[in-house]
């Protein structure tokens, strides 16, 4: 067995030296300056050689101090370097995706589970906003963009396309479209309405349902508002069938009628840079992949 003088000793000692001064080894050590003396007489004592030439207000290492001062130095650095390995946790990699309100807590939350089984090494990070992101304010990596496209500037992969029909609560009993007349309509706020937006003007012209004011009923500013809506039976609403697929198998919401109109697609856009980024190609990989889920 190794004899070697108490730690507490050694690593007075060497604070100490490496200060030169008893006081501010004692403040890092988070003990008295009379206990560092303490300690280094003791080590003094049990080595049989002086370690410090003690002078008025000032101490100087020894020729045996000097000599024992290195050696106790490098062991306490490989120690803590030792330590740093053992508790050191992998660093790991985070990528932002944004999208909209609605998309992300009807399409994205549902599925993240899934994100994390695939890539236990990368945290997700859901950014939602209505706003498309500005890549260069650093917000988000990747965002999910609807509408046509293209992106320029930025390379952008189709996820799927968009379809939208009248939905409701089953708890209305709608069966024909002649009944949406004793029905409250509900909306939601387009950023920009063009002649083919899924709008309840258009569906009326397609379903060939005249005398039904168009803008009627209760309008929400966020699409997922409106679905909440529908699944609270306050009326029916023109609903991307996508948004709403796992409440339309679980039978929470039904699709009594069509027709169906025609929306637009999802994109995955990125800056071109983040390319070659692992995260970045999980995130289009588990996106793919979901994306083709029935």
């Amino acid at each position: 067995m190794r004899q070697l003088p108490p730690l507490s000793a050694l690593r007075a000692f060497e604070a100490a030296a490496r200060h030169l001064s008893f006081k501010r080894a004692a403040g890092e050590l988070g003990v008295t300056p009379t206990a560092i003396s303490h300690q280094i007489r003791q080590l003094e004592e049990l080595l049989g050689v002086g370690l410090f030439e003690r002078r008025t207000r000032q101490v100087l290492l020894t020729p045996e101090g000097q000599l024992l001062y290195p050696v106790l130095r490098d062991g306490f650095d490989a120690f803590a370097k030792a330590l740093d390995a053992l508790t050191a946790r992998p660093s790991r990699h985070v990528v932002t995706l944004s999208a909209t309100n609605a998309f992300t807590a009807r399409w994205l939350v549902p599925r993240v589970a899934a994100f994390r089984e695939t890539n236990p090494g990368i945290d997700l990070r859901l950014h939602a906003s209505n706003e498309p992101v500005d890549f260069r304010s650093g917000v988000a990596d990747a965002a999910i963009r609807y509408g046509r496209g293209p992106y320029p500037g930025l390379v952008s992969e189709e996820l799927f396309s968009d379809s939208f029909a009248p939905v409701c609560s089953p708890r209305l009993g709608m069966r024909r479209k002649e009944d949406l007349r004793s029905r409250s309509l509900l909306h939601f706020e387009w950023r920009r309405v063009e002649r083919d937006t899924p709008t309840w003007r258009l569906w009326l012209e397609r379903a060939d349902l005249p005398g039904i004011d168009a803008t009627g009923g209760t309008t929400f500013t966020d699409e997922s508002h409106a679905i909440q809506a529908a699944l609270a039976g306050q009326g029916i609403a023109l609903l991307s069938l996508r948004l709403v697929d796992d409440d339309l198998r679980s039978g929470t919401l039904v699709q009594p009628f069509g027709p169906v109109l025609e929306g637009y697609r999802y994109h995955l856009v990125h800056p071109a840079e983040a390319r070659a980024r692992p995260e970045i190609s999980a995130l289009r990989a588990w996106l793919r992949s979901a994306a083709a889920q029935p």
